[in-house]
């Protein structure tokens, strides 16, 4: 399977990391459509919503909850949005689970 995410997870392709586990890995995205632009990946590849089930649903638990730890690091406090798209239909273009964290107000961080 060539899946940029995989990669991107495996460390073959280099992202702008924020945060990473041995579950999953959050990374600014490439091409922003806000100020604040984020995409948290599970490391097992699952295609999408459409997969998610009572074996691997935890890890989405796990992911809200990193999503939740960053947005207190970069002091979303005034809010942010999280999405995920499903199928051609659904607006995905890359056939793996991920969430985009939105915000839009700029930020400070990272620093340099």
């Amino acid at each position: 399977m060539d899946c940029i995410f995989c990669r991107i997870a495996a460390g073959e392709i280099p992202s702008t990391k924020i945060f990473e586990d041995d579950q999953v890995l959050a990374f600014y995205d490439a091409s922003p459509q806000a100020p604040v632009h984020f995409l948290v990946i599970p490391k097992t590849h699952i295609g999408s919503v459409q997969e998610v089930d009572a074996g691997n649903s935890g890890m989405i638990a796990h992911i809200f909850e990193v999503i939740a730890g960053i947005a207190r690091q970069l002091d979303l406090d005034n809010g942010y949005r999280v999405v995920t798209n499903v199928g051609d239909d659904g607006g995905q273009t890359v056939g793996h689970l991920h969430f985009h964290v939105l915000a839009k107000r700029k930020l400070a961080w990272p620093p340099g």
